[in-house]
């Protein structure tokens, strides 16, 4: 067996260090300590078992063409043909590309490409617009820019306090855990999920209602008197109307929308103003609804109001989900984006990446359709009649999910790129295997934005491809010249990314594999958990708490964020860690762990605040469907499920979907423990085995959605600003199955 290979894990955002040793058929997995999100060597179930994606038999080795096993310069022959013929019959966005947040940032990027110069299209978008759009839009528009974390995880370690909206990290993230042990948990869930058992205090608002809740959280900031005055002052805009507009959302009414007891409300408020150190943290259960972008927003607004974000030891942050979720929003996968996090309807954008391109910035589409608009359009009369598909599977994955089935089927030629038949693989004309995690090099940008590179381990089976291979392949067939080897990649993707918000140009291979050094002696370490302390004790890289805090310093707008962090010689990122933080600018940049501590990334470098208005779910409950149904993930099983779902010890520990209730709920539908169960929307219908469970509201039912069926029920409404539709409320009726 040969060396063990450095790499990290297939899954989550937290993108856990591990090990490979691997002479197949065997393959170990050892947990890496040297890596900050797992720096204890956890790993969860998902993680400790993934050596079966590479060898559990259920591969795919060949191209197909209309399921038959062909040569791969048939197929793709065959594709660039069909492509060609679809574009001169109905224009280049005749033809749609659908990525991946679990992409690399080489593939995102290369898709992007792909879609903008070889095909010539707008109508682009990813899997990541259900995930973390909603978050991202808050965080840009309060902030000026979006990282999911814009401090190292390990600063959670040193809270008093962390409010966790929407949130379950013990189930979706289990090491994350380890950085949560020290902080009192507020958790906010409409079900006593494996994190709230952890928590200290529990707020289960109906689903839906989460926004009306931080209203009313912020509400009671303001009325006892526990807004920092002097961080308002000094670092945010906009605080006048908010608090004008919260009148209307006094205790009482906040406890009559969401059923959260006001002294639940007070004591939570509490617990956040008076921590020396404290963070906001929301996940997809705040953030999957029509009006996620708001609602994240009201409690980034509850965050600035208690003077967090721009502290460090404190701060509001989003948990990134996809294993590149990240890294997979800022690349140019996503429909309004180019490279670097740019904006594709930016002229000085637009003139940079096509002079990295090579093209004339006229010959760049501008934005397309977002990601379920996009899927809904297939095959309509005004939508795209070809999609090239990366790492993704719509039909388990997105909302009212039969429609979309439908709408693949409609097309004149639909083409995904997998490593195992998915149930969107199985509609597809062309299919070509690719390489999985452990089969290639590639860069993740975690939760934290932190820049990890993933090793190659292990050699692919025989017939196998990479994705930028065939992209690459693509691309020379319609007469363009993309690299395919991922270095070469990502040093064009540096290129393409310097001077933009998300600025790669001073990451480099050579840099993520060099051994990290040790600090000098003495030396703190920006990964070492703050344990209580607003600042750290000496040195010039950060003002005193008082000066951070109350600080007008707002000069410098989007590039100034986080100058303190970047300065001296003893905090530089990078001595005695693993990967690089962006923005990093340039070769001698040490990289940005810390966001925010100087400025904030707006025109004027402060926070805004933003006026919100709940107005509860899209689809309310009525006497045809008179319970709430809410999604999410369990620990066994990730995403859509096409991996996990093939892995032995991760079937027998979760084998099928399942509708989990409330005792009362089930005693008036005469549904007993393990019965089978129909649950109906207006969209469709789908089953599983009944739980019997106190965790759950006794107005609400949940189903995990790894699973084809469970995304046949919900609801494709869609934020207005993120385009993010509505996963975790919709109404149902729910009745034993005869």
């Amino acid at each position: 067996m040969g060396e063990p290979v450095k790499t990290h894990c297939p899954y989550c955002a937290l993108q856990c260090g591990m090990a490979i040793s691997a002479d197949r058929p065997r393959i170990t997995i050892t947990p890496r300590t040297d890596v900050p999100a797992n720096a204890a060597g956890a790993l969860c179930q998902k993680g400790w078992t993934a050596a079966e994606l590479l060898t559990n038999g259920t591969r795919l080795t060949s191209p197909l063409l209309h399921g038959r096993p062909v040569d791969w310069d048939v197929a793709l022959d065959h594709v660039a043909d069909r492509l060609a013929a679809v574009q001169r019959e109905h224009g280049p966005d005749g033809v749609a590309v659908f990525g991946g947040g679990g992409l690399t940032n080489e593939k995102a990027y290369l898709l992007g490409k792909l879609a903008r110069v070889a095909l010539g299209t707008s109508q682009i978008d990813y899997n990541g617009r259900f995930c973390m759009s909603s978050a991202a839009a808050a965080s840009n528009r309060a902030f000026g820019l979006d990282r999911g974390l814009p401090f190292p995880v390990t600063d959670l370690a040193g809270a008093d306090v962390v409010l966790l909206a929407g949130a379950n990290p013990a189930e979706t993230m289990p090491p994350l855990v380890r950085h949560l042990t020290g902080p009192r948990l507020i958790v906010v869930d409409p079900r006593r999920t494996a994190t709230a058992r952890l928590a200290w205090l529990h707020l289960r608002p109906a689903p839906g209602t989460d926004l009306a809740l931080a209203l009313g959280l912020l509400h009671l900031a303001v009325a006892e008197d526990l807004v920092d005055t002097a961080y308002v002052a000094g670092r945010t805009s906009g605080f006048d109307a908010v608090r004008t507009s919260l009148a209307a959302w006094w205790p009482e009414r906040v406890e009559r929308i969401t059923g959260v007891p006001v002294p639940r409300m007070r004591e939570a408020v509490r617990a956040l103003a008076h921590a020396k150190n404290a963070y906001v943290l929301t996940g997809r259960g705040a953030e999957q609804h029509a009006q996620g972008t708001d609602t994240v927003t009201a409690f980034i607004n509850l965050a600035l109001a208690l003077g967090l974000p721009g502290r460090r030891g404190s701060g509001y942050g989003c948990l990134t989900g996809q294993g590149n979720g990240q890294g997979g929003r800022e690349h140019g996968q996503k429909a309004d984006q180019l490279p670097g996090y740019r904006r594709i309807d930016d002229p000085a954008a637009r003139a940079h990446v096509a002079g990295v391109w090579g093209v004339d910035p006229a010959s760049l589409p501008g934005p397309g359709r977002s990601a379920f608009e996009l899927l809904d359009a297939l095959g309509t009369p005004d939508g795209p009649k070809a999609m090239l598909l990366f790492g993704s599977n719509p039909v388990v994955s997105a909302p009212a999910s039969s429609r979309v089935a439908s709408r693949l089927r409609a097309l004149d030629l639909l083409v995904v790129c997998d490593v195992v038949m998915s149930e969107t693989a199985a509609l597809a004309d062309v299919v070509f295997p690719v390489t999985q995690w452990a089969e290639e090099t590639g860069t993740l940008t975690n939760l934290e934005g932190r820049v990890l590179l993933r090793r190659q381990a292990v050699e692919p089976p025989p017939g196998v491809r990479t994705d930028l291979d065939v992209i690459a392949a693509l691309a020379r067939r319609l007469g363009h010249d993309f690299p395919a080897d991922p270095a070469q990649v990502f040093d064009e993707l540096r290129r393409a990314t310097a001077g933009g918000p998300a600025d790669y140009s001073g990451i480099t291979y050579p840099r993520l594999t060099a051994a990290p050094q040790p600090p000098h002696p003495g030396e703190p370490q920006d990964d070492a958990p703050l344990h209580g302390r607003a600042e750290p004790q000496g040195g010039a890289l950060l003002r005193s708490g008082a000066e951070v805090r109350g600080g007008g310093d707002t000069q410098g707008g989007a590039h100034r964020q986080g100058r303190e962090e970047t300065q001296g010689g003893a905090h530089l990122q990078g001595r005695g860690e693993v990967g690089v933080f962006w923005p990093c600018p340039g070769a001698g940049h040490p990289g940005t762990p810390r966001l925010f501590l100087d400025s904030f990334a707006t025109a004027d470098g402060r926070a805004r605040f933003v006026v919100v208005e709940h107005r509860g779910p899209a689809e309310e409950v009525d006497e045809e469907y008179p319970v709430y149904l809410t999604t999410g993930r369990v620990l066994a099983h990730y995403q859509s499920g096409a991996q996990t779902r093939r892995i032995a010890p991760l079937t027998e520990a979760e084998p099928e979907p399942y509708v989990e209730l409330h005792p009362d709920l089930a005693a008036r539908l005469e549904i007993g423990a393990g019965d089978r169960v129909r649950v109906t929307s207006r969209r469709g219908r789908a089953g599983g085995v009944a739980r019997i469970s106190d965790a759950i509201r006794s107005d609400t039912v949940f189903m995990p959605f790894h699973w084809e069926g469970t995304n046949l029920l919900t609801n494709p409404e869609l934020d207005p600003t993120s385009r993010m539709p509505e996963f975790k409320v919709c109404a149902v009726r729910v009745e034993r199955a005869t």
